[in-house]
């Protein structure tokens, strides 16, 4: 299937729910009042009921807790201001999202149709300033993101002590402590939403200059298809594939070390860890597993946009299971390497197809664009390791260091119950907490959050039971955004197979043809990282989404399927570069196929079969 369409017929179109219509889950009324009044919808205006939205649960696949928003808001908003103020991008302006039942949902805000032909030279003159100095330009980017880390990094919250040191009477500071809580936490908010404005610096000139050179292809070879022209930019060295590279370096060490035993019990990581240094080339292997730790273990099996999410570098234990496993495969003669070598020849090949049938200036046009989407295309992955992984992984452990603070304070049981606050209602419990410090007398925080927290646990509980709608209200006659198309494998006809998935009577599930190749398996459904462990050799993923640290796993399996994603997804570029069918955007695939079910996957064609 390709992102070229032909306008639906608008008398048959069908409609999506409204959120207004929308069922709320039981125990999970009042919901509306955990997030900020902005975030969910108030049809203040009329519209909302109007406009068409799509669930993004390729980002965000479950529900929020009311501190969690600050991912799906900077991310949102920044990804906004670079194609509305920084690029002027002619036919894009940002998206627009609310919660509803917990779930994030977007509604691209398009360009008037007069308003284009303006931000033509401007776009233009932003753009090649970029492209012209790419290398330079992307090495000061690596070093604003890491200073901005660094500083995160250097931020600490602490319990106050019970009076002011001698040495602060002594030096006139006449400051109480108590103000660094309070500016460390703005700061960490500061630094978050710092580095999620870098993040999308790159990024859309990343998609831009790939649909640049899609939509030249698509002029000069009619009928070309998208995978074709997604193949003339796969085999690149991507930093985002360094974790599991490293993973898979400390696997063949442990083999050629003969250290293998010591693996038998790898959720023990401090049993692990010693049995390895008890062995001869032991010291060897620790020596190499700490020197990947910084920054490499800085990966989350999840996506960085959840406090819940579990990052190898706090959880050794998942590191070592995924070598545990690369051990095992190398013991039985696996190649587990990624196919780098097949996948730069059959790059080459199509390259070569595609330039003979060309010749004079359009094939020296072809060569320029195919060369820059090439240059731009390794960074729309590894923004990835240097933002969702790293950044949010320091964030996160600082937020946990604070709700600590407040725990020991009794204002929670548990540090991660500050995630049922928002990012408001911390500062106001910092200043609870300072005051009663201050003043020598109870802050009101361990009387009122405790069983406040317990109220809002049960409404999240009862929003996660429900999955969402994968859109809302009616979708246009045609889709034309192209971010929404190549990203989340939003499409004109996609929307529409999703409207009449109840009308299919052959059993297939039909998606976007992401990665190609066929192959049948039994399938594995999963919902959540912590599932990861269950998937077996030879299975088929089914997935809301996939993310791209689910690395070590794409090397057993046969295929993926995904609810949602488009040519440029996560999903479907990691595919791709691990030589993987795979099928997304089928807007239902996770819950309508069952574990156990033999699945017959067809990338090329975007259909997966259930045969039994």
């Amino acid at each position: 299937m390709t992102t070229t369409q032909e306008p639906i017929d608008t008398a048959r179109m069908k409609s999506f729910p409204k959120p207004s219509d929308l069922p709320v889950p039981a125990g999970a009324e009042g919901w509306e009042k955990l997030y900020p009044y902005n975030l969910v919808f108030q049809n203040l205006s009329g519209g909302e009921d109007e406009k068409f939205w799509f669930c993004d649960s390729q980002h965000w696949p479950t529900v929020f807790k009311p501190f969690e928003t600050i991912g799906g808001e900077f991310a949102v908003k920044c990804l906004g201001q670079y194609n509305t103020r920084h690029l002027l991008i002619p036919p894009a302006n940002g998206i627009e999202f609310k919660i509803h039942l917990g779930y994030l949902y977007m509604s691209p805000v398009a360009v008037p149709e007069d308003q284009i032909a303006a931000r033509v030279p401007e776009f233009e003159r932003r753009a090649s300033h970029y492209f012209q100095n790419w290398d330079s330009l992307l090495n000061a980017w690596r070093d604003k993101v890491r200073g901005t880390i660094d500083e995160m990094e250097s931020l600490s919250f602490q319990p106050l002590p019970d009076m002011v040191p001698f040495d602060d009477i002594v030096s006139g500071k006449a400051k109480d402590g108590s103000e660094v809580l309070m500016e460390n936490y703005d700061r960490l908010i500061q630094l978050c939403y710092q580095n999620w404005q870098y993040h999308f610096e790159f990024l859309n000139l990343g998609y831009l200059a790939y649909l640049d050179f899609f939509g030249f292809c698509k002029q000069v070879f009619p009928g070309i298809p998208d995978q074709a022209i997604a193949k003339m930019v796969q085999g690149v060295d991507m930093e985002l594939f360094r974790p599991d590279d490293e993973l898979k370096k400390l696997a063949v060490l442990a083999v050629r070390n003969g250290l293998q035993q010591a693996f038998s019990d790898s959720d023990d990581v401090d049993g692990t860890l010693a049995q390895i240094g008890e062995l001869a080339g032991g010291d060897e292997w620790l020596a190499t597993f700490e020197a990947a730790k910084d920054p490499w273990f800085n990966f989350t099996v999840g996506n960085g946009f959840y406090g819940h999410d579990k990052y190898w570098l706090e959880y050794l234990e998942i590191p070592l299971g995924y070598i545990k496993d690369y051990i095992r495969r190398v013991d039985e003669g696996q190649n587990i390497m990624r196919p780098v070598d097949e996948l730069i020849a059959e790059k080459e090949r199509v390259i070569g197809e595609y330039r003979e049938l060309l010749d004079g200036d359009t094939l020296a046009e072809f060569d320029a664009k195919r060369a820059l989407a090439a240059t731009a295309y390794p960074y729309v992955e590894n923004h990835n390791f240097y933002i969702e992984h790293w950044t949010m992984g320091v964030f996160w452990r600082k937020v946990r260091e604070l709700g600590e603070v407040f725990a020991k304070a009794g204002f929670w049981p548990d540090r991660s119950d500050m995630l049922y606050l928002t990012r408001g209602e911390v500062r106001d419990a910092i200043f609870d907490l300072v005051t009663g410090w201050a003043v020598g007398a109870e802050p009101t925080g361990p009387h009122y959050w405790p069983a406040e927290i317990e109220r809002r646990r049960k409404i999240i509980d009862a929003l996660s039971t429900a999955r969402p709608q994968p859109a809302l209200n009616t979708p246009p006659a045609e889709i034309t955004e192209p971010f929404t198309m190549m990203l989340y494998g939003i499409t004109t006809e996609q929307v529409q197979q999703w409207l009449d998935s109840d009308e299919h009577t052959d059993g297939a599930i039909t998606g976007m043809a992401a990665s190609p190749g066929v192959a049948e398996g039994v399938a594995r459904v999963v919902h959540n990282a912590d599932q990861l462990g269950e998937v077996q050799d030879g299975e088929i993923l089914v997935a809301t989404i996939t993310a791209p640290s689910w690395g070590p796993v794409f090397g057993k399996i046969k295929a993926t399927v995904t609810d949602i994603g488009g040519m440029m997804s996560h999903a479907a570029i990691v595919c791709r570069e691990y030589a993987l069918p795979a099928v997304t955007g089928t807007g239902n695939a996770s819950t309508t196929i069952q574990t156990g079910q033999r699945l017959r996957v067809d990338g090329n064609n975007g259909r997966v079969e259930i045969l039994d």
